[in-house]
Parts: C-alpha cells; structure tokens; sequence
C-alpha cells in the first residue's frame, strides 16, 4: 500500500492519553498524542500523489474498521483492492496487476477483468485487511529518534510539523519527510511531504472518523483465489 509509505516509537511525555499535544511539546509527546487519538478513530481517507522520474502515480485509501478499499494508478497500471467482513477482492489491468501486484502472466491471463475473491480466515485476506483497516494506523507514524519538532500554519490553523530522513538502502534512495498533524483536541495528521533526488510524494489524509462500509462485487465477476493460483 502507499507510500502511506510510512514507520514508530519510545518514551514520550506524561501528558493524558486523551490529550492533544500541550504547549511544552516535542516531537515524541506530539506521537504519543497523535497515536491515542488515530486509536479512536472509526476511519480515514488517504490520497498520495507521487512522482518518480517522469512517471506520476496516485493511491487513494479509504480506512475503516472493518472495511477498506485501495485504487491505484501508475502511468498505464491500475490495481483496485476491497476488504469487507467477510472477503478481499483484487482486480486491476493486466499491467497493473502484473508490475504492482507481481501476478504472473499465466495467473493474470486467468483473472482477467475479474475480481479474485479472498475469504476471511486466509493469509491473502488478512495480508490485505491489515493493509486496508485501521490497525494500520500503527504503521503510518515515524520513531521519535531523529525526527524534529516545529510549528507552522497549515488551512490557517496552527499545526505541528515532525521531520526526518530515511536513509538510503540497496533498493531506495534517501529521502526526507515532513508530516503535519492538527493541534486543537485531537492530534492527528494532515498531510506529508517526501522528497528524494528522483521525485517526490505529497500524502493528504481527511474525513478522519469517517465510517467505511464497502460492498462486495457482483458475483458474476468474481473468481476464487485458488482458481488462479492453484
């Protein structure tokens, strides 16, 4: 999923569980205040738009409880994931689902414009919920060693910016990252920022709260994982 795209931890401040960030903040007390309020937060919408060479690319996340849905689109790949209660569903073109999903030919050709059905109980569906509901949460914050604390104005409003860098491995280049996060009652974030030498992302998260109850495709389109996978 996402550059949402995103890492966690230590000892932070004393400040109440169900506080926002107070006056004396520093990066680790504005994480721990931000991690008690996205635990109580039923869902959240995410849009990524990213840019690595001259390709552009868009994720858009819908986070719920117990439902969530994720399209993806880069260039001409295009993915689309759905998890309910009770299944996940994956569809996407053929080289959406070949470069982003890493199905093979053969498995793709057997998909096709389907939807591959993953029931609840299954490593594919539980690799996919944990993706696509909110214990993901959990994911999605940066460790308190090595990020920075400042404030600034964000939509005219007060807001904490926390900033680190990743540094390069074998197979990523380093980057650098700024998340915003509200300060009134609830600390939770806004958007962040990544930037690289070969491109850059900018994450928006909104509608934190929001309820996510998605539907299952028709059955005439769907397809059981094991008549694709064997």
């Amino acid at each position: 999923m996402l550059s949402l795209t995103l890492g966690i931890a230590v000892a932070l401040s004393s400040a109440p569980l169900t506080a926002g960030a107070s006056s004396a903040d520093t990066a680790a007390s504005v994480l721990k205040a931000a991690k008690a309020s996205m635990l109580k937060q039923s869902g959240v919408h995410v849009v990524v738009t990213s840019k690595a060479g001259t390709t552009s690319s868009k994720v858009v996340v819908d986070i719920g409880l117990n439902s969530g849905m994720e399209t993806i689109t880069s260039g001409d790949k295009q993915v689309t994931i759905v998890v309910t209660p009770t299944y996940a569903y994956l569809s996407g073109s053929k080289t959406g689902l070949i470069n982003i999903m890493g199905l093979t030919a053969a498995q793709q050709k057997k998909l096709g414009s389907k939807y591959l059905t993953m029931k609840a109980g299954t490593s594919p569906y539980a690799n996919l919920k944990s993706n696509l509901t909110t214990p993901v949460f959990a994911t999605m914050l940066p460790a308190a060693s090595g990020t920075s604390l400042t404030t600034t104005t964000l939509y005219n409003k007060k807001v904490f910016d926390l900033s680190w860098v990743t540094k390069a491995t074998a197979s990523s280049v380093q980057t650098s990252s700024v998340m915003s996060f509200s300060s009134g009652s609830s600390t939770l974030p806004l958007r962040e920022v990544i930037t690289s030498k070969t491109g850059s992302g900018l994450t928006l998260f909104t509608k934190w709260g929001e309820k996510v109850s998605e539907k299952s495709p028709a059955a005439s389109v769907q397809i059981a994982y094991k008549k694709v996978f064997g």
